[in-house]
């Protein structure tokens, strides 16, 4: 308990899945957290669950592809809490269609690449204007497919870009007590996951993952993955910036 204790987290993409188990685990470990999300009946939900087990946590509508909205969350984290020492770069969406780089089509390529990509680099300029002065911790959440290509080429491209972007932030402020690590699940049990429509799978690009991953080794949940983001996020792991963390069970070795 208390491994984050007088610490301000901003959590984005905090209204469900990996981002809801983080929130929830910070604030259990001391931190308050403001968390956001497109929606805010969501986002209130786990606010409310914080709250009733006695955390501190301000929910702020954000969509992170506009900058202006990314301005917006942290003006108001510092508003409330008066700092900024943690932020978990946690928002992102799929695309339906898992389509590889043959027919990847330009409304995708554009709305996985706003969000996953650009409305990471949104955020974390955002908030780093606030965490030069004191330093803080950043934890971005990427993907397996980020390293491997082993996903639809939109999102393992934007993916690609969150860890080359977690490398140059860390090389950005190295020895300036700003430290960037970023996380690499495979697949994780999650409501977003959950929902995705298998009729609009591209078949050729699925059987090509399944015959790479060796998905009996296991699949990570959201605690998994909190659990990770909590060490990277706390002072036990001062020494650490720049890595890249894939969590998927050894399943694409």
């Amino acid at each position: 308990m208390n491994r984050l204790a007088d610490k301000v987290a901003v959590i984005t993409g905090g209204n469900s899945g990996v981002g809801a188990e983080m929130a929830k685990l910070f604030a259990d470990e001391g931190a308050k957290v403001v968390i956001s999300a497109r929606r805010m009946d969501k986002l209130e939900d786990v606010a409310n669950e914080i709250r009733e087990s006695g955390g501190e946590v301000l929910p702020v509508r954000c969509d992170i592809a506009k900058a202006e909205d990314a301005d917006h969350l942290m003006e108001e984290a510092i508003r409330e809490f008066g700092q900024i020492d943690i932020l978990v770069n946690n928002a992102g969406i799929l695309e339906s269609g898992m389509k590889p780089i043959d027919k990847a089509d330009l409304e995708d390529i554009s709305r996985i690449l706003d969000t996953n990509l650009k409305g990471t680099m949104y955020i974390t300029r955002a908030a780093v204007r606030y965490m030069e002065e004191n330093g803080g911790a950043i934890v971005n959440i990427a993907s397996v497919a980020g390293v491997f290509g082993c996903g639809p080429a939109a999102y393992a491209a934007a993916k690609g870009g969150v860890i080359a972007l977690t490398k140059h932030t860390a090389f950005r402020y190295c020895g300036k007590g700003i430290r960037t690590n970023v996380i690499c699940p495979g697949t994780i049990q999650t409501p977003m996951s959950a929902n995705a429509s298998h009729d609009e799978l591209d078949p050729d690009m699925m059987a090509q993952m399944y015959s790479h991953l060796d998905l009996k080794a296991g699949l990570a949940t959201s605690e998994d993955i909190a659990n990770i983001a909590l060490f990277l996020a706390s002072d036990e792991s001062r020494a650490m910036t720049g890595q890249v963390l894939v969590a998927d069970f050894g399943s694409s070795l």
